[in-house]
């Protein structure tokens, strides 16, 4: 496989063409963001560390039989995927209250939430990522009625399979980010990530942050904090994501 012309550069992850029909390679940097990008940082191992946890949490997913875009690893921070018309929505599965829901709502920090409560946001910078609802989704054409139910559906799913495995190693899964895509056949897929970027990761003893939280309020050293949660996830201290 030959990486290409780069078709996508985010926040932390490029993405590019590859020379095998239907594939693609997906990057990820050291970069970090956070409050729109207000505040940046280029950190070492960062993106090995969120593209091997996300390789794994994508292996996982794909053995409960929840299809995702990942194909495999090129080296510990490059990943080969599905090409995916991607859904410009984010969904968020929030099982604990944190973050944004405690300062729009009249929630307590910490909070359950049984049943978990999922938030859609249509993704546009321009816009800021507004929470958006079911009739806007339709009314723009988005996705159908179907894909749309087949998607809360998918994310209910992937939080039942992320916080039985991280329960088990004392990690309480607040809250996580999911993007879907549709694939050459129209299935819709996993795609994106699912690491430390995109999830609140408590330590289920201590409340402790494990995640981008820790950069963002400055609660101590990120890269520690994503080393030992990287390590308690997969149960790698280092080296090859497979």
């Amino acid at each position: 496989m030959k990486k290409g012309e780069l078709l996508y550069r985010g926040k932390a992850k490029s993405v590019y063409r590859t020379d095998v029909p239907q594939e693609l390679v997906v990057e990820f940097r050291d970069d970090i963001t956070a409050f729109d990008g207000g505040k940046k940082a280029n950190l070492a191992e960062k993106g090995m560390l969120n593209a091997r946890v996300s390789a794994f949490f994508f292996t996982l997913l794909e053995k409960a039989k929840i299809r995702t875009h990942y194909l495999g690893m090129i080296d510990p921070a490059t990943m080969r995927v599905r090409t995916l018309t991607m859904i410009p929505l984010e969904v968020i599965v929030r099982n604990v209250a944190a973050g944004s829901l405690v300062k729009r709502y009249p929630f307590r920090e910490g909070q359950p939430l049984d049943p978990p409560i999922l938030v859609i946001d249509y993704k546009d910078d321009a816009r800021h990522d507004p929470m958006i609802n079911d009739e806007i989704i339709l009314a723009l054409g988005l996705v159908t009625a179907a894909e749309l139910q087949e998607i809360k559906q998918k994310a209910l799913s992937v939080n039942r399979v992320l916080g039985d495995h991280l329960q088990g190693k004392g990690i309480t899964l607040v809250d996580f980010k999911l993007e879907f895509g549709k694939d050459g056949l129209g299935n819709v897929t996993v795609g994106d990530e699912i690491s430390m970027d995109s999830m609140r990761l408590w330590d289920a003893r201590s409340g402790q942050s494990m995640d981008k939280d820790v950069y963002r309020f400055d609660k101590g050293d990120v890269m520690e904090a994503y080393r030992r949660v990287a390590e308690r996830i997969t149960g790698n201290a280092g080296g090859r994501s497979r």
